[in-house]
């Protein structure tokens, strides 16, 4: 396992708040958030719906700015998007216009490349996302699993710090969730990628994180924390799927219990 004292810090957020609307309508949606994210992990974040998870991945994303505290990004304020944190959400945001080639080809056109260079960015994360030979299809042709492995392919074209995931595979059906499952923890492993992950499933967080953050209902705050090790485990032993044990299910209950606090309050 990384030694997590030894990892760089790559976002780090503190005493963040963020307000929505006018004073005299105003709903508080995030209270003095600290967290960091450190180099090579991968974050899940889990709790109620509402309790501003989106709120804070639009964040650090450079959508939306605090109302108060920090988010940092290597040291320096997050006032905008930045090619850095790539960001893939539960729909796949794709140019309709443009073919598969096109899509994951962009954001390297943006950036001047040399023709000889995108080529190959584009080739190599096809393959990585397994749709090699689909280049020239129009994205509209593609099923819901494949155009988000488009969308993952696009984001990854720009070789960014951080990916930020919004429940990517929440509107997927069962057997294409646990592909694209097994498909973004091979990725983050061969790319020592740095990962934040929204979910709603426990499953899915603990078969992918190495990290559990716990969210309370709105206005979010961080209830607690779990460093796990299951993905570790996968890639140890050389096994598909993680080892469902009496830790795994021990761990998995007591996640449940906090969340389901939150709603019956």
């Amino acid at each position: 396992m990384i030694n997590e004292r030894n990892q760089e810090v790559l976002i780090d957020i503190q005493n963040l708040k963020s307000i929505y609307g006018t004073k005299s309508n105003s709903i508080l949606a995030l209270d003095n958030i600290n967290l960091q994210i450190k180099r090579g992990e991968f974050l899940c974040i889990l709790g109620p719906s509402g309790c501003g998870k989106s709120t804070l991945l639009k964040t650090l994303a450079g959508y939306i700015r605090p109302s108060s505290g920090a988010c940092l990004m290597q040291g320096k304020p997050i006032t905008g998007p930045d090619r850095h944190r790539g960001v893939v959400f539960q729909s796949p945001t794709l140019y309709p216009w443009m073919s598969v080639k096109d899509n994951v080809e962009f954001g390297p056109k943006m950036r001047e490349l040399p023709a000889k260079e995108i080529e190959e960015i584009r080739t190599h994360f096809l393959e990585q996302v397994k749709l090699t030979g689909f280049s020239e299809k129009a994205t509209f042709e593609l099923s819901g699993g494949m155009k988000q492995r488009v969308a993952l392919a696009r984001v990854l074209a720009n070789y960014p710090q951080v990916i930020l995931m919004d429940e990517p595979f929440g509107a997927l059906d069962a057997l294409t969730r646990v592909n694209m499952q097994t498909l973004i923890r091979d990725i983050w492993k061969e790319n020592n990628s740095t990962i934040f992950l929204i979910t709603h499933d426990i499953d899915e967080a603990l078969s992918l994180g190495t990290r559990i953050v716990i969210m309370s209902k709105r206005p979010g705050r961080i209830l607690k924390e779990f460093n796990i090790d299951f993905t570790h485990t996968i890639f140890n032993n050389n096994l598909k799927h993680v080892m469902y044990n009496e830790e795994y299910f021990n761990l998995k209950n007591e996640i449940l219990d906090i969340i389901n606090s939150q709603i019956e309050e």
